[in-house]
């Protein structure tokens, strides 16, 4: 099974960043990774039922079971011990990870509230582009009503590309909604 985003590299962006910037090899050409999504529960230090619906919604939002990820070392100010856990994370590949790109790209984003466009300045010198959500509510899987409080979370897009200009150009042409003219 082909998902969508994957034809379309496939087909047309491959070919795209070939020609513009001219690599003899196909393995040169820039290609996803990995996407991962993280989610950090703060309440978990008081209340560890609060975890519970953290992972309940990242296994809606992603289709994976999360992992669940502990404190590396204790915080006084917060009550925060060394092991304590804390938030949970998903690591998508393959199929799963086009299909909720294609998901984030035409129907999280645009939901988004005044939403212009993702920073350029969230590339990290390696080719990988960071994201943040305030909340996930804008994801369709999440029932509104069932949600106890806010959560945001974290997505981190890990691509092949050397540099960021060939990361953005390559996650421009997969449907990333970049912010035009601001560096």
């Amino acid at each position: 099974m082909a998902t969508r985003l994957k034809e379309k590299y496939q087909s047309s962006v491959r070919k795209q960043l070939q020609d513009k910037f001219g690599y003899k090899n196909v393995e040169q050409i820039p290609k996803l990774e990995k996407v991962v999504v993280n989610m950090s529960v703060g309440d978990a230090i008081v209340n560890a039922k609060a975890l519970d619906a953290a992972v309940a919604e990242l296994t809606q939002i992603t289709g994976q079971k999360p992992v669940i990820t502990k404190a590396k070392k204790s915080i006084a100010a917060f009550k925060l011990r060394e092991g304590m856990n804390i938030g949970a994370k998903v690591t998508l590949r393959g199929d799963r990870m086009y299909i909720f790109l294609d998901k984030l790209f035409n129907i999280v984003l645009p939901r988004i509230r005044d939403f212009r466009g993702l920073p350029v300045k969230s590339f990290d010198g390696r080719g990988n582009y960071n994201l943040g959500l305030r909340e996930q509510l804008v994801f369709p899987e999440v029932n509104f009503d069932k949600v106890d409080k806010a959560r945001g979370m974290d997505i981190t897009i890990v691509t092949t590309a050397k540099s960021d200009e060939e990361a953005s150009e390559f996650l421009t042409a997969m449907g990333l909604p970049l912010q035009k003219g601001r560096n």
